[in-house]
């Protein structure tokens, strides 16, 4: 028998919310405003951030820690970083944070689970960035905690976000889920975690495996942990 659940965690960007402009039409904009063709995408700069979050120097909020992902970037491709960094203040000027649509059945979700469960936030991002996302959003106030991994406790897939909200939910990690879209951070960190995994599908073949997959969202209105 599947032992009961008492919380359940969500990540927040591409799967409570998404952004109405995309990181990839900003980035190409701020080629655009430096007056360069495009020496890196989009994943480029998420892989960088990645590594660049977890690392030992100290940034200053997410503004600072864009400029040392675009830097990092233009010294692979032989590019200044006085460019990099006006890239990034473009980048960073444009980019509202309250300017995010629910993803489809987010609302209906929350709303059945928060009678039942504690719900918590886990999410890697800067405070002040993933806390004005949340608050654009007509559900915010059913969360119990938010955690902004990479600088409240380290980056998923580390277990320490997890654990940080479960802490404050006074949850126990094996009563626990988790709902996420990546398999390279929400999959991977809830089950190091020693929390299930609810993986919201993007139609790949997942690996990790997670405990449970949803199509959309509102699904979880009927819990498949209770199957």
């Amino acid at each position: 028998m599947t032992d009961p659940v008492d919380a359940v965690l969500f990540d927040l960007d591409d799967t409570l919310c998404e952004y109405r402009r995309t990181s990839g039409e900003l980035l190409r904009e701020s080629f655009d405003a430096v007056g360069v063709e495009p020496f890196f995408d989009v994943r480029a700069y998420y892989d960088a951030y990645e590594t660049v979050v977890n690392d030992d120097d100290e940034h200053d909020g997410m503004r600072e820690l864009r400029e040392l992902c675009f830097a990092r970037l233009a010294d692979e491709h032989g590019y200044s970083r006085d460019l990099a960094h006006e890239m990034a203040a473009h980048f960073a000027d444009s980019r509202d944070h309250t300017n995010v649509d629910p993803l489809p059945g987010a609302a209906a979700a929350v709303d059945a689970l928060a009678g039942e469960y504690a719900l918590g936030v886990v999410t890697n991002g800067a405070p002040e960035m993933q806390r004005a996302k949340l608050s654009a959003l007509e559900f915010a106030d059913r969360f119990q905690t938010v955690v902004c991994a990479g600088y409240e406790a380290p980056a998923k897939p580390e277990p320490d976000p997890y654990h940080a909200a479960l802490g404050e939910l006074d949850v126990a990690a094996d009563r626990a889920v988790h709902v996420g879209n990546s398999l390279q951070t929400d999959v991977p960190g809830a089950h190091a975690a020693g929390v299930r995994s609810a993986w919201l599908s993007d139609g790949s073949e997942p690996d990790p495996e997670p405990h449970y997959t949803v199509e959309r969202l509102d699904e979880l209105a009927t819990p498949p942990w209770r199957a």
